[in-house]
């Protein structure tokens, strides 16, 4: 079974994707900022990350980089509200595998998942 750590500042979205991961037969981790992602990550490995940008604290896409230092080949998908070309350029960058614009369809987010940790 996969492990996926759900980082986003809002619980509902949290809990949401909570909802939906398990009922896909995944285990799940969750943060509420960019730096509890990093500290997360190194304490439960996870197989595949979902990160929110927008957070306080730290946003998602220095957290991208972060954790990308700590492992390299780690797996990520952003979500975000902000669908703008230039943030997903941005997170690209940053390292992240793909993106899912919220609010997002729960087919889009298992699709997403699938093809990233294939």
């Amino acid at each position: 079974m996969a492990k996926i750590l759900v980082v986003d500042d809002s619980d509902f979205m949290r809990v949401r994707c909570r909802q939906l991961l398990v009922g896909e037969g995944y285990d799940v981790v969750e943060a509420g900022n960019g730096q509890e992602a990093i500290d997360r990550y190194k304490e439960s490995s996870p197989d595949l990350v979902m990160m929110d940008i927008t957070m306080p604290v730290m946003d998602g896409i220095t957290a991208v980089r972060e954790i990308k230092k700590v492992d390299p080949k780690a797996k990520i998908i952003m979500c975000s509200a902000l669908g703008q070309q230039a943030t997903v350029l941005e997170a690209v960058k940053a390292g992240a595998s793909d993106f899912v614009v919220k609010p997002f369809q729960a087919d889009r987010v298992v699709a997403a998942i699938q093809k990233v940790l294939c």
